[in-house]
C-alpha cells in the first residue's frame, strides 16, 4: 500500500516549487506586456511583422523562474524576496495558484474541445483540392485544429461567392495553418492558463490575434498578385453577407475575423495601406527573431538553478534533549569527514576534539552528499550517526542511502 502521507507531501512540493517559479514568471509578465505594447505603439505601429515578432519573447517567461539572479543579485533579491517567502511560508497560497491553473486550463481549452467536437460534426464539402467544413452558423470562416487543421466555411458564403472570392477565403485560412498561427493560438492560451494572475495577458489576446489577422492579410494579398482593394472587397462582402450576431462562439474560434466595426475598420486600414514587402527580408528577420530568442532560451538556461542541484556540503548536528546544529562549515569539516557511496570516514581524534570545542553531547550526526531543487526550498541529504568509544585512527560509518526511495527519485524529477 503506498504512504498517502508521502504522497500528499511530494504534492504540496509540487505546488511550493512550481509556484514559487510561475509567480516569478508572472511578475516579469506584467513588465514584459507593458515593454511589447509600448514597442508596438510608438515603433511598430506601422511595421506589421515586426509587431508580429513581438509576441515571440512571451516564449521566455515560463523558464524565467529559476534564474540566479533571484538570489544572487542583492537588488533583484531584496525587491522579489517577499515573493519567495510567501510562497514558500504559505502552503494553502500554493494550493490556491494551483488550483487557479486548473481552473483556467478548464474554462479556456474546454470551449477548444467543445468548438473541436462541434465541427467534427459537420458537413464536409471539397473546394477545390481541399475538405472544408460547413456550417448553417452565421459566422466568418475559422480554422480549428492543430496536428489535423479543420476549415469551417459557412455555408452562406458557399452559395453567395463566387468561386475567385471562395478560393480567396480559402487561402486566407490556409495561410494561417502554413504560418503556424493556430500553434502560437494555443501557447499564448497556456501561457494564460499558468500566469493567470496576469489579467493583462488575456487582456492582450485580441492584439496578439489582430497582428497575427494583419500578417495574414498582407501575405495573402501579396501572394495573390491581385490588388489589395479586390482582397478588400471580399471582406466588405462578408460582414454584408453575415450577421454579426455570432457573440455565442467561443474564443477558441481561432482567427475568425474581427466582427466588432472598429475592429473591421482597423483591418480595412491595414489593407488599404498595403506595400509590397521583400518576402527574403522578411523571412530573415523571421529566422533572426527565432534565433533571437533561442539564444535567450539558452542564456536563460546557463544562468538559471538545474532541477536537481548538488550539493556538497557537510553538516554536523547533536541532539541532547534540545537538537541543534553544531557547524555547517564543509571547508572545515571535509577536513576531518571524507564519504562515498557506502561508507563515512571520520578521522577520530580531530573530530572529538572539535565536538568537545563546541559542547556537543548526545546523539551526533553528521548530514552529508546532498541535493536542493532552489536555494532554501527542500531538497535531501545523506546522514548518519557518529558512535564515540572507537579507538580506530579513523572510523568508518556505513550508512544505507535514501536516494534510491521512490520519494526522492520523484522529488528529483520534479
Amino acid at each position: 500500500m503506498p504512504d498517502w502521507s508521502e504522497i500528499v507531501r511530494l504534492l504540496d512540493f509540487g505546488a511550493v516549487y512550481y509556484t514559487t517559479q510561475l509567480v516569478r514568471c508572472a511578475a516579469f509578465s506584467f513588465l514584459l506586456a507593458g515593454l511589447v505594447m509600448l514597442l508596438r505603439k510608438l515603433f511598430f505601429s506601422d511595421r506589421t511583422f515586426l509587431r508580429g515578432l513581438l509576441w515571440l519573447s512571451f516564449l521566455l517567461l515560463p523558464f524565467l523562474g529559476k534564474l540566479k539572479l533571484f538570489y544572487e543579485n542583492e537588488a533583484v533579491f531584496h525587491v522579489t524576496w517577499w515573493l519567495t517567502a510567501a510562497t514558500m511560508s504559505w502552503i494553502w497560497m500554493d494550493r490556491v495558484y494551483a488550483s487557479g491553473i486548473c481552473v483556467a486550463a478548464v474554462c479556456i481549452f474546454r470551449k477548444r474541445l467543445w468548438l473541436w467536437k462541434l465541427v467534427a460534426g459537420m458537413e464536409k464539402v471539397s473546394l477545390g483540392d481541399t475538405w472544408v467544413r460547413v456550417t448553417d452558423m452565421n459566422v466568418t470562416p475559422f480554422t480549428v485544429g492543430l496536428l489535423k487543421p479543420k476549415i469551417v466555411i459557412p455555408r452562406a458564403m458557399l452559395e453567395n461567392y463566387s468561386r475567385d472570392e471562395s478560393m480567396a477565403v480559402l487561402q486566407h485560412e490556409k495561410t494561417h495553418i502554413r504560418l503556424g498561427h493556430l500553434w502560437f493560438g494555443f501557447v499564448w492560451d497556456i501561457l494564460r492558463c499558468l500566469l493567470w494572475v496576469n489579467p493583462f495577458l488575456g487582456i492582450l489576446q485580441k492584439q496578439f490575434r489582430a497582428d497575427m489577422e494583419d500578417i495574414c492579410d498582407r501575405v495573402c494579398i501579396q501572394s495573390s498578385g491581385r490588388p489589395a482593394y479586390e482582397y478588400g472587397l471580399v471582406l466588405l462582402k462578408t460582414l454584408k453577407l453575415l450577421r454579426t450576431g455570432s457573440g455565442d462562439m467561443p474564443s477558441a474560434v481561432t482567427y475568425a475575423g474581427e466582427k466588432e466595426f472598429a475592429d473591421i475598420k482597423r483591418r480595412m486600414g491595414e489593407i488599404a495601406d498595403f506595400r509590397p514587402y521583400r518576402k527574403r527580408m522578411c523571412a530573415g528577420m523571421a529566422v533572426a527573431a527565432v534565433l533571437a530568442v533561442a539564444a535567450m532560451l539558452l542564456a536563460v538556461q546557463t544562468h538559471s538553478y538545474a532541477r536537481c542541484n548538488e550539493s556538497r556540503d557537510i553538516m554536523v548536528g547533536n541532539d541532547d534533549g534540545n537538537p541543534r546544529i553544531v557547524s555547517s562549515d564543509t571547508g572545515k569539516l571535509a577536513q576531518m569527514i571524507s564519504y562515498d557511496d557506502r561508507c563515512v570516514y571520520v578521522e577520530r581524534e580531530a573530530f572529538e576534539k572539535f565536538l568537545k570545542e563546541n559542547h556537543a553531547d548526545g546523539e551526533i550526526w553528521i548530514v552529508f552528499d546532498g541535493f536542493y531543487k532552489l536555494p532554501g526550498l527542500a531538497g535531501a541529504a545523506e546522514a548518519c550517526i557518529y558512535e564515540g568509544g572507537s579507538t580506530d585512527r579513523v572510523v568508518r560509518i556505513s550508512y544505507e542511502s535514501v536516494m534510491d526511495h521512490w520519494y526522492m527519485k520523484l522529488l528529483k524529477l520534479l
